[in-house]
């Protein structure tokens, strides 16, 4: 039989153990922000349109906003907004993703698969080898507090392809809609979103034009949970004031998935 103070002591010495053990884990799961950065680089990509010359080696392009690659790799979610409304009407323009880093980065064709104008989402699909793809994060919404990053082209490509992270807190869940005084004062667009309304992450993070469409994901896993979207949802939002207020908003993942799957 053990004494009283030898069980005492092996079971201080186990239950050591085994917090040590509990630490070790949990720090080995969650990450730092520059690895997180690190592993979901190669996933953040540039989208826009190229207008092709005889001749030139460089075709003139037009920077639209940022993309991320979801899926078997050939698949990147961006802003429906993203998307020229001349596209499917003026042959001389092509929709392209630009991947890759600093003036290296390759210009590949693109075409739209499906789209949320809902959502403001849009698939597009690209051929070539496949791209690294993000990890999707649950359907659920993440905790108000929780630390989030995001990683886009701000921008877009005036020096070059180079991502640039931002890193906030989820602030708020907040529907897309604030009801206005009368009626009277309610857009076209308001009216019929708030037929259909749905909640956005609202962030303490500033994003820019180039941002739209860049992936938001948790700072300690590196998990998608909502695509930054300042267009669509500030013209909602914040259509009373006179100017922006550096507040930023994402539409959550689940609208995401949705698309993947085919639905809206």
């Amino acid at each position: 039989m053990f004494s009283a103070t030898g069980f005492t002591t092996k079971t201080c010495v186990g239950l050591a153990f085994y917090v040590i053990t509990i630490t070790f884990s949990l720090c080995a799961a969650a990450k730092d922000l520059p690895d997180v950065i690190d592993s979901l680089r190669a996933s953040i990509v540039g989208i826009g349109t190229v207008r092709p010359e005889r001749g030139a080696k460089r075709p003139p392009v037009d920077f639209r906003g940022t993309g991320f690659v979801v899926g078997n790799g050939h698949q990147i979610i961006t802003n429906y907004h993203v998307i020229p409304e001349t596209i499917k009407t003026d042959k001389s323009v092509s929709l392209a993703v630009f991947v890759g880093r600093g003036k290296k980065a390759k210009v590949l064709p693109a075409k739209v698969l499906r789209t949320d104008p809902d959502h403001d989402l849009a698939l597009l699909e690209i051929a070539g080898a496949p791209l690294p793809s993000v990890r999707l994060g649950a359907d659920d919404f993440v905790r108000e507090g929780s630390d989030i990053a995001f990683t886009g082209f701000p921008i877009g490509m005036v020096l070059g392809l180079y991502p640039v992270t931002h890193r906030g807190i989820i602030s708020a869940i907040t529907p897309i809609v604030i009801p206005a005084i009368s009626s009277s004062n309610l857009t076209a667009k308001q009216l019929k979103r708030m037929r259909n309304p749905f909640e956005v992450y609202q962030l303490d993070a500033t994003a820019y034009p180039g941002n739209s469409g860049s992936p938001v994901y948790m700072r300690d896993s590196g998990r998608v949970i909502g695509v930054i979207n300042s267009v669509f949802v500030k013209g909602s939002k914040e259509a009373v004031l006179e100017k922006p207020s550096g507040i930023s908003y994402a539409i959550p993942v689940k609208y995401v998935r949705k698309l993947l799957n085919g639905k809206r």
